[in-house]
């Protein structure tokens, strides 16, 4: 009596870990799908400059699969419509600057960022700011820290 207990005992744990496996492949199957009919549909891009809106730049910014050119060129016309930051209020920053420094964090993160992404809109946004450049380099700082080896 015991051995049949045993047996049945056996065969329906394997009957469970059969029905919990089907289900794990299924299931990244779906998300493969998914994954490659989002990547087809993204046409959030930046496609034209006369629509241009600091959120839709901020949009490609967050996206990871952003690449290095999207980036930069999103980071171009950052620079170029949004570039100066409202004047300090006293020793404290603008409201409005934390916008800058959570895209210097981010282009920092990015994985598909380079070196000359981050020093150009670096310099860029530091000639236009004179009075925010301690601020930027510490946000650089930061996103440059963040950064996993």
């Amino acid at each position: 009596m015991e051995i049949t207990l045993y047996l049945k005992s056996f065969i329906g744990l394997v009957s469970i870990l059969a029905i919990l496996l089907f289900f794990l492949f299924l299931t990244k199957k779906s998300k493969k799908v998914l994954q490659s009919k989002s990547k087809k549909s993204k046409t959030v891009r930046v496609k034209s400059e006369e629509t241009i809106s600091l959120e839709s730049l901020l949009q490609v910014i967050r996206d990871k699969h952003s690449t290095s050119e999207e980036l930069s060129k999103a980071l171009d016309l950052i620079i170029k419509y949004y570039g100066v930051i409202h004047p300090k209020l006293g020793i404290r920053s603008h409201p409005d600057f934390d916008v800058y420094g959570e895209i210097l964090l981010r282009i920092c993160r990015h994985p598909n960022t380079t070196k000359d992404i981050i020093l150009k809109f670096d310099r860029a946004l530091e000639l236009r700011n004179e009075a925010y450049r301690r601020e930027i380099n510490d946000f650089l700082t930061k996103g440059l820290n963040s950064r996993g080896m």
